[in-house]
């Protein structure tokens, strides 16, 4: 018997949340949010919600993290729960189409604010760059040592519900 437990599977991580958790915003949080009512969102509302944005348009995590607050009746959603479960989305839907999965979430659609790309992402900004490019849309270098963005990403954001 190996000494190393085997690594979770990142289906498994998408899954393994039951339900989200309403919190009251902790005070730490409170100078950025204002005092009322968090949401810890579930993984699979997540995943949910970037499967609704349809090819050609994008999402942005603020987006996401609006439209859960408002879906389940809370003043905001938890930005760092929001991004980590923003990666395991995307880890499964790659785990996925390596399993044979031939229809996969589309979280290359999802934009930091400014219309950057996630680093955290499978393959990084450039398998990210190269999935939206193949969907129409133009990304620029990021300057420095900013990430690459998309152009005038504004214009192509999803309504989301």
């Amino acid at each position: 018997m190996s000494k190393f437990k085997a690594r979770t599977r990142w289906r498994e991580k998408l899954e393994r949340v039951p339900s989200a958790k309403r919190v009251q915003i902790p005070p730490k949080m409170q100078k950025r949010f204002g005092k009322g009512t968090m949401l810890v969102p579930k993984p699979l509302d997540v995943d949910a919600l970037i499967r609704t944005v349809p090819r050609g348009q994008l999402v942005t995590q603020g987006q996401i993290r609006d439209r859960l607050a408002k879906a389940h009746k809370t003043d905001t959603t938890c930005p760092m729960t929001t991004g980590i479960l923003i990666r395991i989305v995307a880890e499964t839907a790659e785990e996925d189409l390596r399993n044979g999965r031939k229809r996969i979430t589309p979280y290359w659609r999802v934009l930091k604010e400014d219309g950057s790309l996630n680093v955290k992402f499978p393959g990084g900004v450039e398998a990210q760059a190269e999935k939206l490019k193949q969907e129409g849309h133009t990304v620029e270098r990021g300057k420095g040592r900013k990430p690459p963005r998309v152009v005038e990403h504004e214009g192509r954001l999803a309504k989301l519900g």
